[in-house]
């Protein structure tokens, strides 16, 4: 009995080291001339839902900066980005995991945050002390959560 749950733990650590092996970290993300990123960051779909709940709530809280017509019930949405409406329709798969992952990788200058990115800041500051963060930060979003959202922002279409 022991040895049988022994190998079933072992076969799940197994399993998500795996896993976990094929995630891009953010050093080795590899984004093309204009800042698209053709491959998934995780070799997993993403996830609809959560990328819904990721665009209006925790790291993500997308629709502090921009509009999206399906979650108005929310509330509050920014004006600072563009709309989200038919973004699916104006970018590819690879655009919207780009701009996700670190959108200053295609527009220079934007004030987007850059959600996968761990190194490369300036003056980043730890939490509240008014200290400067040392050594390198997590990324606001898991690779998994990018993804998740980029499957979110690919439902929104025009029509």
């Amino acid at each position: 009995m022991k040895r049988t749950a022994l190998g079933i733990i072992a076969s799940a650590i197994c399993a998500t080291t795996a896993f976990a092996a094929d995630v891009v970290a953010p050093g080795d993300v590899e984004f093309d001339e204009y800042g698209a990123i053709a491959a998934s960051l995780t070799g997993a779909p993403g996830d609809v839902a959560n990328g819904e709940l990721l665009m209006n709530k925790g790291a993500g809280n997308c629709i502090a900066c921009h509009a999206v017509t399906e979650l108005e019930a929310l509330g509050f949405h920014g004006e600072i980005g563009p709309m989200l409406d038919g973004v699916a329709d104006r970018w590819t798969e690879a655009d919207l995991r780009g701009i996700v992952a670190n959108a200053k990788m295609m527009f220079d200058g934007t004030m987007m945050p850059s959600f996968y990115k761990t190194t490369g800041y300036i003056r980043p500051g730890d939490a509240y002390t008014g200290k400067a963060a040392e050594g390198e930060l997590a990324p606001l979003l898991t690779a998994q959560e990018v993804e998740d959202v980029v499957a979110y922002l690919m439902t929104l279409k025009e029509s």
